[in-house]
């Protein structure tokens, strides 16, 4: 028979495996560790932990030592998994603690810093528009924005827009 299943906020997660206090493999590998009475030691199965002879007790601390991390990195990854089953936002927020840790350490630097929209304003040229006027000695003048058309300089002095850069004759 299926038991009922309690709410999400009444779950309690599983303790993380290094929180569990009466850790007897732990102890053991931490004793035989101990009982070899090394300082330091080369990775496993790093080039100069091969070159150790068998009967040094480096290659022993060296094995005990990665397959205690192994065990422990194993162990840990089996609990977020049960938990990500049983409780996603616990998992969750386990998982990105470090990051929101992290966020949470730049947040003042990045809040200090102009936004894109800033930067692009202060990039942005401040000149002021002016309108395109001809004088009596130019040739015509291509207006921005509008193509095919030029500005001239009309027999009367004033400003004449024409689909054509032929010059105008002034009036004598």
């Amino acid at each position: 028979m299926k038991q009922p299943t309690r709410a999400l906020s009444t779950r309690v997660p599983p303790a993380a495996p290094e929180a569990v206090a009466q850790d007897a493999t732990a102890l053991w590998a931490s004793a035989q560790v101990t009982a070899l009475d090394v300082d330091d030691f080369p990775e496993y199965g790093s080039p100069a932990w091969r070159a150790l002879r068998a009967t040094d007790p480096r290659r022993a601390v060296a094995v005990v030592t990665a397959a205690e991390q192994w065990r422990r990195h194993s162990a840990r990854e089996a609990w977020l998994d049960r938990l990500l089953d049983e409780d996603p936002e616990q998992w969750f927020a386990i998982v990105t603690a470090d990051a929101n840790t992290y966020a949470r350490s730049i947040a003042g630097d990045l809040a200090r810093r102009p936004t894109h929209d800033e930067l692009a304003a202060r990039r942005a040229v401040r000149a002021q528009r002016r309108e395109v006027v001809t004088a009596p000695s130019w040739p015509p003048v291509a207006i921005p924005g509008r193509p095919g058309w030029w500005r001239h300089y009309g027999p009367r002095g004033e400003q004449v827009d024409l689909p054509h850069n032929q010059p105008q004759e002034t009036a004598a």
